[in-house]
């Protein structure tokens, strides 16, 4: 029987990168809280700036991409991450001390700018780290820090906002990530060679088995060559549409949950928990089955369409029956995250190492655009419209295209490459 490969890669690289990617995605989320909880109200921001405060933060995060994720490819994935934690721990705090909306409009966009680089070096440090057959997971429980950080940051905000204010949460969410910061710098190595806490024999198995990965996959020349190709073109396009469902969702859920009766800000929190618990079961449950089966694809497709069914559903039935609706966004919200694993995955199955960090820089910068596009989108056609119908059908046809393109550009494996890996 073969022996596992360095199985104390999992103990070490796993948490760390979790932490780090959940500290990120602090700022991202929280906004939404303080909108309802009153920061809206203290800033005089009406419903527009209030949509294109919420979605800032992708345009940022649009523009830095690729010359992050090229820089961690050729550089240093570890030494990009720990000057992000410090600016965007800083940042996050310094918009609680905001007095007028031009001064946040700049942290807004600058928050973005700082994070801009993070996933793709975090995907770029664990392709270096772990290998085809484990990837999926890999990439999901550095992901899973997203759904698990809405999903405590929801309850904590809540409390947060009605015992301090939504200043005092913006200042207590941002201090951890500057002090993670050195933490990060301590605790993470760059790749296999560089951990003293493995033998030489295991540095030597990882390194063999990922250098191996790379002789069967289709060389291309240079970033230009990839960032033409079909395959590439059309995961951006879904990518963006995918980024809209999510972030229309994240951004703007708590403020559908507080426009029901009797709603208060600390319900709110409670109840914006909820999906993501579902969230965090159906990524692990589609990561530990892509990898078993490296059947990517109908770990991805599915998951869209339900999403897209739940918010044209929610549409159906309207305002008038709140529990059914919020049932029907819990399935949406789950469904919105549990192909994140799988997704990445195939980015870095087709294509070199030398070309495969710039893709994932383009996949994410596109998929910001998305993001920027969901986050501004929902809010305007919430505030123009009185009600959330609109946003729900928006979410779902861009869900639904995100689902037909994945079909389309996502190949399966063929019936014999899952039989052998089935029987191992």
């Amino acid at each position: 029987m073969k022996q596992p490969l360095a199985p104390k890669r999992w103990f070490r690289i796993i948490p760390i990168v979790f932490i780090t990617y959940s500290l990120a995605y602090l700022d991202r989320a929280n906004f939404g809280f303080a909108v309802a909880g009153g920061m809206a109200d203290d800033l005089n921001i009406d419903k527009a700036t209030s949509s294109l405060l919420g979605s800032l933060f992708f345009l940022g995060y649009f523009f830095f991409q690729i010359p992050g994720a090229h820089y961690a490819a050729s550089k240093s994935a570890k030494k990009l991450i720990f000057i992000s934690l410090i600016l965007w721990g800083a940042l996050a705090a310094a918009t609680g001390m905001v007095s007028n909306v031009g001064s946040l409009i700049t942290i807004r966009f600058m928050l973005g700018v700082v994070e801009s680089a993070v996933m793709p070096s975090m995907l770029i440090l664990l392709s270096q780290w772990f290998t085809k057959k484990e990837r999926s997971r890999a990439n999901t429980f550095l992901i899973l820090g997203n759904p698990v950080t809405v999903l405590w940051m929801s309850v904590l905000s809540g409390y947060l906002i009605d015992s301090m204010g939504w200043r005092w949460m913006f200042i207590i969410q941002g201090i951890p990530g500057i002090i993670w910061a050195f933490i990060w710098w301590k605790m993470i190595d760059e790749k296999p060679k560089d951990a003293n806490w493995l033998s030489e024999e295991e540095k030597q198995q990882v390194e063999k088995e990922l250098s191996e990965e790379q002789i069967g996959i289709k060389p291309v020349k240079n970033y230009a060559e990839a960032f033409k190709s079909r395959a590439v073109i059309l995961l951006c396009f879904q990518y963006l549409l995918w980024s809209l469902g999510v972030y229309g969702f994240v951004m703007w859920l708590p403020s559908i949950i507080k426009a029901a009766p009797d709603m208060d800000i600390v319900k709110t929190g409670w109840l914006s928990s909820v999906p993501y618990l579902l969230a965090i079961m159906g990524m692990l449950a589609t990561s530990y089955f892509s990898d078993k089966t490296l059947n990517r694809k109908i770990f991805i497709w599915p998951f869209l369409l339900a999403a897209s069914v739940a918010f044209f559903c929610s549409f159906l039935i309207g305002t008038h029956h709140f529990w059914i609706s919020f049932t029907l966004l819990v399935i949406a919200g789950g469904a919105l995250y549990a192909p994140y694993g799988p997704f990445f995955a195939v980015i870095t199955e087709i294509l070199p190492k030398n070309v495969a960090g710039g893709a994932l820089g383009l996949i994410n910068s596109i998929g910001a655009l998305g993001s920027f596009a969901g986050a501004y989108l929902v809010g305007y056609l919430n505030g123009k419209t009185g009600g959330f119908e609109a946003s729900y059908i928006l979410m779902s046809v861009a869900l639904l295209l995100s689902a037909v393109i994945t079909i389309i550009v996502v190949k399966s494996p063929d019936s014999k490459l899952s039989k052998t890996n089935q029987a191992k």
